[in-house]
Parts: structure tokens; sequence; C-alpha cells
């Protein structure tokens, strides 16, 4: 029986998991409508094709969302909690067509000096903080907006957002260098790159063209300028952020592969970084989010 509903609604996946009173999880479901293909209207009528298995006939059941619900053409905008603060504020209800529904949403975290914000990382830190109580370091979450948080004592104490993900799609399927880096991969032309790219200090757009030469005067695998360009993103992304992971434990929260890659660089700049699972620590900080609001917001 269904207790309450969980879902983490990002850019281009929805998911939802069913928690029966204990925290037990009973059932899940997985949709491909995103943020990204939906419009403020469409997210409460996606969300019930995606959960209909999940809720119950009759009377209503409370649901908790984190992620891209909550942003300005999301489900409904929801604030942001300005650091230093704890990872999760209390979640906002929103208004739902459906009777059956009490929806909520966590807000994101923002910041004033850099400007920066959030949204779903905060859950994943608070599931992050959950098992690590104690954690007084780094969690670099990578992704298409890479986020690199400092935590100490339970909380958000600053962040910075690297919008690399991003840049490499770009730069791979739509820039001058779209017909060098258009297929394949190779693991050991990323790993000579970052070595370089984590100690450059040229600057980035002359090193992308150099990319390109390369590719046209030394005839380069397409894989291998593939992971070149990658390499060069996330190294020099990497060295960009030396100031917040310096001397400091780093735990990386992310997509396996990225995660990958992520440590890789790390490595190739003298530091060591421990991967964790993002799906198991989103849903850690969804249920430690349910258990502290379910009371004090109503």
């Amino acid at each position: 029986m269904t207790g309450w509903i969980a879902a983490d609604w990002g850019t281009s996946r929805l998911r939802i998991w069913a928690l029966g009173a204990g925290g037990d999880v009973t059932g899940s479901a997985t949709s491909d409508e995103g943020m990204s293909r939906l419009t403020p209207d469409a997210f409460e009528p996606a969300f019930l094709r995606a959960a209909a298995g999940l809720l119950p006939e009759a009377g209503t059941v409370e649901v908790l969302i984190c992620g891209m619900a909550g942003a300005r053409t999301g489900w409904q905008e929801v604030s942001y909690a300005a650091v230093p603060c704890d990872p999760i504020a209390c979640p906002e209800r929103i208004t739902t067509s459906d009777p059956r529904l009490n929806v909520r949403i966590i807000p994101g975290l923002s910041q004033s000096a850099p400007l920066d914000v959030m949204r779903g990382e905060e859950t994943q830190i608070a599931g992050f903080l959950t098992v690590h109580p104690g954690y007084d370091g780094v969690i670099c979450l990578p992704g298409t907006h890479t986020k690199w948080v400092r935590v100490a004592q339970g909380r958000v104490l600053t962040f910075r957002t690297a919008m690399t993900g991003e840049l490499f799609d770009l730069l791979a399927t739509r820039s001058t260098l779209a017909g060098l880096t258009d297929d394949g991969w190779d693991e050991a032309a990323f790993d000579q790159a970052v070595s370089v790219a984590v100690r450059s200090t040229g600057a980035l757009a002359a090193d992308l063209f150099g990319l390109r030469a390369a590719g046209l005067l030394e005839h380069v695998a397409p894989g291998a300028a593939r992971a070149r360009l990658s390499a060069l993103l996330i190294g020099q992304e990497v060295a960009s952020m030396r100031p917040i992971w310096q001397d400091r434990p780093v735990a990386l929260i992310g997509d396996a592969t990225l995660e990958d890659l992520y440590r890789r660089a790390l490595d190739a700049a003298g530091q060591r970084a421990e991967s964790f699972d993002a799906g198991e620590l989103t849903l850690t900080g969804l249920c430690a989010a349910f258990e502290t609001f379910r009371e004090d917001c109503q």
C-alpha cells in the first residue's frame, strides 16, 4: 500500500517511487517526460500518466518532488533558500486539479556572491549528508551543469556551477569541431589530454581551436578528438575549481560514466575522490526531507 510518493523531476527524465508507512519502496516508475518537454500546464497530466499504477483509487496521497518541477518553467515555481543553509528548506505546497494529489516541491538553493542557483542537487546533498553526517569537504555533482559544493556541519556553505556538459554537447554537435568529434571514444587519449588540461594556463578558446587544427593536420581519429574535447573541458574546469577542492575530501555524485571522467581528472590534478550513487542518494534525501517536514510544513 502506498503511504506517500517521492519524485525526482529532471530536465530529461521523471523518476517516481511509492513508499510505505515504514519508508520501504513498494513501487516505482520512470518517464521520459522531463521538464524540457513540458509546458507548466502539462506537468500534472504527465505526473498522472507516469504514476498511474502507484496512486490510490480514492483518498489523498502526499507527493514530495525535487528538481525542475519547481523551476520557473516547471509545474509551479517555488523559492530558493540562500546559502549558507541546510541543504533542504521547507517544501512548498502547490495547487493541483486531481483531488488525490497533495503535492509539495523542495526549494532550490541560491547564492548571491557569486550569483548561482541549483535545483535537485540539494536533495542529493541532503541524502549524502544523511549517510555521512560529519562530512566536511566538497561534493561534486557532474552533469550538464556540474556543481561544486562546499559543505560542513550539515550545511551548504557555498557552491559554483560549470556549464561543461552543455558546452561539450554544443561544441561536439554544432560547432566547427562537430565533424571531427562525432563518433567513438579513446580512453588513452582522454587520460593523456586531461593530465595536460588540469595544469594548463592557456586560453580555453584557443585550446579548443587547437583541436580543430590537430584534426585537420594530424588526422586525429574522431574517437580521440572527442575524448580530447571532453578532457580539455573537464580538465580546465577541475583546474579552475582548485580553490574549492584543494586539501579537502571530494565526493562525486552523478552518472557513473561522468563520475569516472571527473575522478580521473581530479586524480591527474593530484586529488583523490570517492564516487557515490546519485539515484540512491536522491531517494535518501527525499525520505529525510519527508520525515523532517511532514509535520512542520502542513
